[in-house]
């Protein structure tokens, strides 16, 4: 394996949901310390490397650290395991799949029960309810699960195994959202050595929960420029034809609009002129119904010229999800050509929108 695989697997392989993120910073914190480079966190646990310039400008890219999950609300006098979401999750897919419980001391594996369908009314058949779901550790009772060191609060993850497909270029892990925009924002941080602004690569906390890490963020950074890095949907898999614009394969993707930012309109073109500089396809699409970190830095302080950069990526908020790895390596090329491109002449031009 590769040194980018190595890379993408160690990330996808690190578990930590929204609110409990320490793990991934950790390993920043450890990526970062290799390269030499001076990192700066919050008290959420969001973690930039920085590479200072001779500038009165800056630019944050940020992923975010956290990845969807669940948390334990109640342990039934059987043993079973109640639990609630951390992030989005669509019941439809929940059911039968394999989690980790991450208690003080030890992970513990189970798997998401409920009612076989051979007993449920034909109206209850087509109804999938969170109320209805429970976790199975294999205990026989209250006091055996106790025993195990699991505590109401404990934070649970899918369980999913990094994978190379069948097209070797084709990528399958759990928490592709948001990993790729953390192992993209420590590869930027490792090939511009020399900005010329300064330099904030990292990741934040929380974004599956509304996104509450990019605000403090952004008042620790206090950037000029803002690039949120994340996912988005591939429209190429059966029924997904009419729900967007981006393809698996064919090139790292800037969000028009999402539900909280209209992507900055001299920001994108310089970003597009990169691109076409650099001959990276890009493709174009917008969110309806979901949002990235880009919305909140772009409301911090004064106001951040914010763009979102993602990549289309196939059952996100799921227990898998697939990446083309050729949308990240151009993502990787395009994100280092953008960085190394802006000096306080273009900062100024994107910020007074004269670009």
């Amino acid at each position: 394996m590769d040194e980018q695989l190595t890379l993408l697997k160690k990330m996808t392989d690190t578990n930590a949901p929204a609110g409990f993120e320490l793990p991934m910073t950790n390993l920043m914190k450890d990526l970062f310390d290799g390269l030499n480079i001076e990192s700066i966190r919050d008290n959420t646990g969001s973690i930039f490397g920085v590479r200072k310039a001779d500038s009165k400008h800056s630019i944050m890219l940020l992923g975010h650290l956290d990845e969807i999950g669940f948390m334990v609300t109640e342990i039934t006098k059987q043993g079973f395991i109640k639990f609630t979401n951390l992030g989005y999750w669509s019941p439809i897919v929940m059911t039968s799949q394999k989690v980790t419980i991450h208690t003080k001391d030890r992970d513990i594996r189970g798997v998401i029960g409920g009612k076989p369908p051979h007993v449920l009314s034909a109206e209850d058949r087509n109804k999938v309810s969170l109320d209805n779901m429970f976790i199975d550790i294999g205990t026989a009772s209250y006091e055996e699960t106790i025993a195990s060191g699991i505590k109401v609060g404990d934070c649970i993850t899918p369980y999913s195994e990094f994978e190379v497909m069948e097209n070797p270029k084709y990528l399958l892990a759990k928490a592709f959202d948001n990993r790729f925009g953390c192992a993209l924002a420590y590869e930027v941080a490792k090939n511009v050595t020399n900005p010329k602004i300064n330099l904030y690569s990292g990741a934040v906390t929380q974004e599956e929960t509304m996104s509450r890490g990019s605000k403090t963020a952004a008042n620790l950074v206090k950037p000029s420029l803002a690039i949120a890095m994340d996912v988005c949907f591939c429209s190429l898999t059966p029924g997904m034809e009419n729900e967007g614009n981006a393809k698996m394969g064919e090139g790292p993707v800037i969000v028009l609009s999402d539900a909280w930012n209209i992507a900055h309109v001299c920001f994108k073109q310089y970003i597009m002129d990169v691109a076409k500089d650099q001959g990276i396809n890009i493709q174009f699409d917008h969110l309806t119904g979901g949002y990235t970190d880009a919305g909140h830095v772009a409301q911090s302080n004064t106001g951040v010229p914010a763009v979102t950069i993602a990549v289309p990526t196939r059952y996100i908020h799921s227990n898998v999800s697939m990446m083309h790895r050729e949308d990240y390596a151009n993502a990787v090329k395009l994100m280092t050509a953008v960085v190394e491109g802006l000096d306080d002449t273009v900062v100024e031009q994107i910020t007074s929108q004269t670009y």
